[in-house]
């Protein structure tokens, strides 16, 4: 049996009303031809403000998967899951934009995050996309090596002061933050620039975080040639390991340009490359630390059997494990409960800017074979125990 089957555990927050509410939710999620319809008329209504569109979003997928609209709405969500062992890493989820205006005031948002969650404990990693920071063609000029324009040097030179900026601040004030991993096409350029601050910021421990796709080929030879870099320019490094978010994109893209597929052939082959990634923290735990973003049950209890065999405390300052907000709390309230270091992805922002990332939530999970399922049965299983109560 699963030690991540304890219901009273998972919602031990949620009201019968909440949860039938999510169950909901979840069910009409559960339908990809409802999804792809519904989240299409969703960006429509709220881009075009349609009346009542943002109160019916905000009182849906936006309570579900988001904190609030502002850092301090959202402190409710950061201080109800921070009694109970979980932190929070607050996500300003404002995707699609491509305005310089706009990536200097995501800078300074992030770096007031920086500043809002000094001393706090309950907010332990600061995290941006690197597109929040500059436009995705930059990059991948940047990653190819193409010879730029005075332009574009100017234009990734302001890139390049964003990202030093928010990791020499979280580095000054002890706050890790964490870079996200975003399209295969421009992450050469995001981790040769994430290693830079890696080299600069992890002098004495890993304040600088790289994320670590493990859905696409090649990820652990990177890592393993990273290490090397570490220990030659003596630097720590600190690796968020994810599965990856943009199969089909990524797959459509190499079909259309006519290069070898990035993503791994299966489902399979996607775990163990995952699972090789837990490896190579555990065997270079002098060096790297880890933190495990996964919903996948056996993922999560090989990091802990790992963690044993390293003699490793559950509270290690060198490992954590995470999971988004309005998902999967059987297994965050789980590992919280054995006091294992883990914390929720909280997004916030205005109703109107986040609705990108919640249609993006909700097609994945329709896409994650198993996930939403696994939800509606959790939800069902704690409905059934409290009602026999």
């Amino acid at each position: 049996m699963s030690i991540f089957n304890n219901t009273a555990l998972a919602f031990a927050d949620k009201s019968d009303y909440q949860l039938k509410k999510a169950y909901w939710m979840f069910k009409l999620i559960e339908q990809p031809a409802l999804t792809k319809i519904g989240t299409r008329i969703l960006n429509f209504t709220v881009h075009n403000n349609f009346p009542l569109a943002g109160d019916l979003v905000k009182a849906t997928l936006f309570e579900q998967f988001c904190g609030g609209e502002t850092r301090e709405e959202s402190m409710k969500a950061v201080i109800r899951m921070f009694k109970r062992g979980v932190g929070s890493i607050f996500d300003y989820s404002i995707e699609g934009k491509e305005e310089e205006e706009t990536f200097d005031a995501v800078c300074q948002e992030i770096k007031d995050i920086v500043r809002f969650s000094v001393g706090n404990p309950a907010i332990p990693f600061i995290v941006f996309k690197p597109t929040a920071f500059g436009r995705i063609d930059i990059y991948e000029a940047v990653g190819k090596g193409t010879e730029l324009t005075e332009s574009q040097k100017e234009e990734w030179a302001r890139v390049v002061k964003r990202f030093d900026e928010v990791c020499q601040l979280c580095h000054e004030n002890n706050k890790k933050v964490m870079v996200d991993a975003e399209e295969s096409w421009m992450q050469d350029a995001a981790d040769h620039l994430v290693e830079e601050m890696m080299e600069k910021y992890n002098r004495e421990k890993p304040i600088v975080w790289n994320t670590i796709q493990m859905y696409r080929t090649g990820r652990i030879e990177y890592m393993q040639e990273n290490l090397q870099r570490a220990k030659e320019k003596g630097y720590y490094i600190g690796y968020k390991i994810v599965r990856g978010a943009y199969m089909e994109k990524e797959r459509e893209r190499a079909a259309e340009m006519n290069y070898p597929d990035p993503i791994q052939p299966n489902k399979e082959a996607s775990d163990k490359n995952y699972n090789a990634a837990i490896d190579f923290v555990m065997q270079n735990i002098d060096r790297v630390s880890g933190f495990f973003g996964t919903h996948n049950e056996i993922s999560t209890e090989l990091v802990m059997n790992k963690m044993q065999g390293k003699d490793l405390e559950n509270s290690s300052e060198s490992i954590y494990f995470g999971q988004l907000y309005g998902m999967s709390d059987n297994i965050t309230y789980t590992l919280a409960d054995q006091k294992y270091n883990v914390a929720k992805y909280l997004p916030y922002g205005p109703v109107k800017d986040v609705v990108p990332y919640l249609t993006r939530r909700a097609e994945e999970n329709t896409s994650v074979a198993g996930q939403t399922g696994r939800e509606l049965s959790l939800i069902s299983k704690e409905l059934k125990r409290r009602k026999g109560n």
